[in-house]
């Protein structure tokens, strides 16, 4: 039917009216908020690329989690800073590492708060990649292989100290392949069959990491993750990357990071029937917050542009820095 019968503009004529045809809806149920955790006391550093995201100690960190819980977000997620680093990661798969630590701690505090435990090696070792690595030396410069089935074995004993300390998720980051069936049956084996896993099934090599790898000191320190993560150019791979964690028994997938990969959000939402959990990661983060910090840009706007469109996209769940903000405006708004 042609102009005039069909008008589109009647739906938009009030507030009321736009509000009750909305086709998506994100809340704060849609959002986990990363928390940085380090050792220390009475830490709390502003992340200088990251305005509002800090590095907390144990001790301080309860303030944020109680604003988080009273902002009605229902999952964090715990990136770790070790006291030391080594080459095979220890930090991340001991009984008294910083992320076990603080996850006994908010679980102490808040028991339904939904801990995720990111489970990588990357943040604990200290050449910065994402699994055990073999080095050596070439025309002056060193150079190094990461070693994909040696590094499953240290995944898995992280893997089960995260789940021993209480996390509710185990979230591995290392796109390792076989880490999913790896993670899994170490879990299953330690009696945590019931832990889920979410994936980072298509987690690609992109320069939109540079501020989280300030916030966990976690730079490689030769060489790039390009033979593990993905070529951004790549959006059949990405299919292929998350069917293998399907088939491995992935409970959860996701796409990182997200609002450049929209497409391949869609393109997974439709391939597969299981969550799927966007990472609005750190670079996104920052760029919002530079703009909106010069005056460019409408902050609230365009953050709740931003992540509607990750929804729209199909993703279910979002990991966002923007968590407690967007949550404060929906709540504003909704009173």
């Amino acid at each position: 039917m042609a102009f005039p019968t069909v008008r589109h503009r009647r739906l938009r004529r009030s507030a009321a009216l736009r509000s009750m045809v909305r086709e998506t809806a994100i809340s704060a149920d849609d959002f986990i908020m990363p928390i940085f955790v380090t050792y220390g006391e009475g830490v709390k550093t502003e992340i200088s690329s990251m305005p509002g995201v800090y590095n907390f100690s144990l001790d301080t960190m309860k303030a944020e989690v109680d604003e988080i819980v009273d902002l009605g977000i229902k999952a964090v997620i715990l990136f770790g800073i070790p006291e030391t680093k080594d080459s095979v990661g220890t930090g991340a798969y001991a009984q008294d590492g910083i992320v076990q630590q603080a996850t006994r701690q908010i679980k102490a505090w808040y028991p339904d708060l939904l801990v995720v435990a990111d489970t990588c090696l990357c943040e604990f070792t200290d050449h910065g990649h994402c699994g055990m690595v073999h080095t050596f030396e070439r025309d002056g410069h060193i150079h190094g292989d990461v070693l994909n089935d040696e590094s499953l074995g240290l995944l898995v004993r992280t893997a089960v100290s995260q789940a021993e300390a209480g996390a509710d998720i185990i979230a591995p980051s290392n796109m390792m392949d076989g880490y999913v069936q790896a993670i899994r049956e170490g879990l299953d084996a330690a009696g945590y069959d019931q832990i889920p896993i979410m994936a980072y099934s298509v987690k690609y090599a992109s320069a939109f990491y540079g501020p989280f790898r300030e916030a966990a000191d976690s730079a490689p320190q030769f060489g790039d993750r390009k033979t593990y993560q993905m070529d951004p150019a790549n959006a059949l791979e990405a299919i292929r990357e998350a069917e293998s964690d399907v088939l491995e028994g992935a409970d959860m997938l996701m796409v990182k990071p997200a609002m450049a990969y929209m497409d391949i959000i869609r393109t997974i939402k439709n391939e597969f029937d299981l969550p799927l959990v966007a990472y609005n990661v750190s670079g996104e983060y920052a760029m919002v917050k530079a703009a909106a910090g010069n005056g460019w840009i409408n902050e609230k706007g365009i953050v709740m542009e931003l992540l509607t469109g990750l929804k729209r996209a199909g993703a279910d769940i979002i990991i966002t820095y923007h968590s407690k903000d967007a949550a404060r405006w929906i709540r504003e708004d909704r009173n």
